[in-house]
């Protein structure tokens, strides 16, 4: 199942990306995509409702951020050892947090604004994981029964400035 969230910015309507490509209006069923949304009972009831009667979207709406109202955008850093030797750092013993603010989270064909005279413009594909209930002391068995699905995450970022932007694209749900 591809959930996304289309509209306007900041007035997004849930959606889902049918198997023939269509996108169906949620709004019957959800009122946004968002963590309180993401639960098991409501993803099971989406999962289970006839999608081809849901009103198909006309046009070609903005696709915006697949999870709105995000509360914490939490980063793993260096996680992989060809990041670590291209950025001339050691490999961490342990994972590297760190958290972003949400207002960095845009749309996949939002305009990515970089600061006037930026020089050192980079990108690179993250997987975004989205983790569907509330989190604390999870064991690595447990891990899995958390997250509620999956995105792709464009990286933006300018180096001089330290500004960054997080493109979110489609929600896989597991």
């Amino acid at each position: 199942m591809k959930l996304l969230r289309y509209g306007p910015a900041g007035q997004e309507k849930p959606g889902l990306l049918d198997r023939d490509g269509t996108i169906r209006d949620l709004s019957s069923l959800v009122p946004d995509i968002t963590g309180a949304t993401l639960d098991a009972a409501t993803l099971q009831r989406i999962a289970a409702a006839d999608t081809s009667a849901l009103p198909a979207v006309s046009g070609n709406p903005r696709i915006g951020p697949c999870v709105g109202q995000v509360p914490d955008f939490i980063c793993v850093g260096l996680n992989y050892a060809d990041h670590a030797a291209e950025s001339g750092l050691p490999i961490p013993s342990e994972p590297i947090l760190f958290t972003k603010v949400t207002s960095c989270i845009i749309g996949p064909n939002d305009d990515v604004k970089l600061p006037k005279g930026s020089t050192k413009s980079d990108w690179e594909v993250e997987l975004g994981i989205v983790i569907g209930k509330k989190a604390q002391y999870v064991t690595e068995a447990e891990a899995l029964d958390y997250v509620a699905g999956y995105c792709v995450v464009n990286d933006v970022s300018e180096m001089s400035s330290n500004t960054k932007s997080y493109v979110f694209f489609l929600l896989n749900i597991r």
